[in-house]
């Protein structure tokens, strides 16, 4: 282990040495441990959802140069998938990441009538800049350029719409709603006309230049928990834009060594300084862990996220909250998006053991979830958080499934247990694992009065 830790570092430390920075210096510098400490506390907090990212966008594009294409999920995810966090069935995924630093990239949607599809935007603040999709465009489809932040092109006439990012790198990730498995081919065929393409490929010109692909410093989390993590901000810094409100910020920052493509060197500083670094960092780390409390609040036994995902305007200065966001779920979509409630309890506060009794979830028809597009509630074994192996191969039900049996009053009852609750049930049964578990509660477009907290589920109660 020690040995392994050892070529990370060198690793590491290689990478950010060829690192090509502008080799900016800085206009001034703290000798003060409380300074220090304090500088760097704040700018980790900041940092951390972008650390995040690049790891992300480092294990799925850097390391495979799979920038600008899609990479698309093609399957149903089953019991099998214990790598995946809370899998589920609702929609199939279409990601990609882009590289805008040469050029912007199109996307080309085709129309989709009756069918729930969205893209997500996501700049490297973690920002949801921006989104195509049923909620935003409805139906008809359309083409869409996406653009880093020093672009200043004129758009072409036959594209609908431009969403700049403060970035010059983006993900992208599309949902694209799945009706069951007899639907994956039609899903599979529309993810095929998803069009991604560079501008100049658009437009059947030259390319630009293509941007260098031997940038990037080599992520290693014990250095991005270090005084190192200043080479990814500053790194990260030099390809987006800085804020006109964070400006001031980060001319605070710089006091130790913090700015857009500075050159950074631990040893530049003093023993003293680079320890009140990794104190602010400790401190941080402490800080993003405690914020999980922040993030959601409990109802009726269920776990309601706040609106803690969303553009810039929604986060602006919630540096901590964001951080928070990024540790706890990583690209959350806006809850007016797919809003998503978790249920660990029952109606008493006890946890939800299916070793030991059996539950019921009864929607009044007024109390259904009211969405746009639909809802599902998937069931997952704990701790482990997947799916529940069953005969039935059923991981969840919701307002697309066919099996559920409505009462005459529009009421609608779920039983959640080991065991069939009955064949008259059976329709309404999501088989349970022979111990704890839990549910989601997904809704895709929910309605103005539903976007959470306003809409609270009721409360699962016990059956025996």
């Amino acid at each position: 282990m020690e040995s392994k830790k050892k070529i990370l570092w060198y690793s590491f430390l290689m990478a950010i040495f060829i690192l090509p920075l502008s080799g900016c210096s800085l206009s001034g510098r703290t000798n003060s441990y409380e300074e220090a400490r304090t500088i760097a506390e704040e700018a980790y907090i900041f940092a951390y959802p972008m650390l995040e990212n690049y790891r992300m966008m480092q294990v799925q594009a850097i390391a495979s140069g799979n920038f600008n294409r899609f990479v698309h999920a093609a399957e149903l995810l089953g019991p099998v998938d214990r790598d995946t966090f809370r899998p589920h069935n609702d929609t199939l995924s279409s990601a990609a990441w882009l590289d805008l630093r040469a050029e912007p990239m199109v996307l080309t949607v085709p129309p989709l009538s009756d069918r729930y599809y969205s893209f997500q935007f996501v700049d490297l603040y973690t920002s949801n800049f921006a989104y195509v999709g049923a909620r935003t465009i409805g139906s008809s489809g359309g083409v869409f350029l996406i653009a880093g932040p020093e672009w200043n092109g004129k758009a072409p006439r036959a594209i609908d719409a431009v969403f700049q990012s403060e970035g010059n790198f983006v993900l992208c990730f599309g949902r694209t709603a799945l009706n069951g498995p007899d639907d994956l081919p039609n899903v599979r065929a529309i993810q095929q006309k998803y069009a991604l393409e560079p501008l100049s490929k658009f437009l059947g010109t030259r390319p630009p230049e293509a941007a260098p692909s031997e940038v990037f410093p080599l992520y290693v989390k014990i250095a991005a928990d270090s005084v190192h993590f200043i080479s990814y901000l500053n790194f990260l810094m030099g390809q987006a834009k800085v804020h006109p409100s964070e400006e001031s910020l980060f001319e605070r920052f710089g006091l130790v060594g913090i700015g857009p493509s500075f050159y950074f060197n631990a040893n530049d500083f003093s023993a003293t300084i680079r320890d009140a670094i990794d104190d602010g960092i400790v401190s941080a780390l402490e800080q993003i862990a405690e914020s999980q409390s922040l993030l959601h609040e409990e109802r009726n036994g269920w776990t309601i996220y706040r609106r803690v995902f969303g553009n810039r305007e929604r986060l602006q200065g919630l540096y901590l909250v964001r951080a928070g966001a990024a540790k706890e779920l990583l690209y959350g979509a806006d809850p007016e998006e797919v809003s998503s409630l978790t249920a660990s309890l029952d109606e008493d506060g006890d946890f939800l053991d299916a070793s030991i009794r059996s539950y019921a979830l009864t929607f009044a028809k007024e109390e259904l979830p009211p969405v746009d597009a639909f809802w599902s509630i998937t069931m997952y074994s704990m701790p482990e958080q997947v799916l529940v192996p069953n005969p039935l191969d059923r991981y969840s039900l919701g307002s697309k499934s066919s099996s559920p049996a409505y009462a005459a009053d529009g009421s609608l009852t779920l039983y959640f247990s080991k065991e069939s609750p009955g064949e008259s049930r059976e329709g309404n049964w999501l088989p349970a694992p022979d111990g704890a578990f839990s549910l989601t509660l997904r809704m895709y477009l929910p309605k103005a009065d539903a976007v959470p907290p306003h809409y609270v589920p009721p409360p699962l109660r016990k059956m025996r």
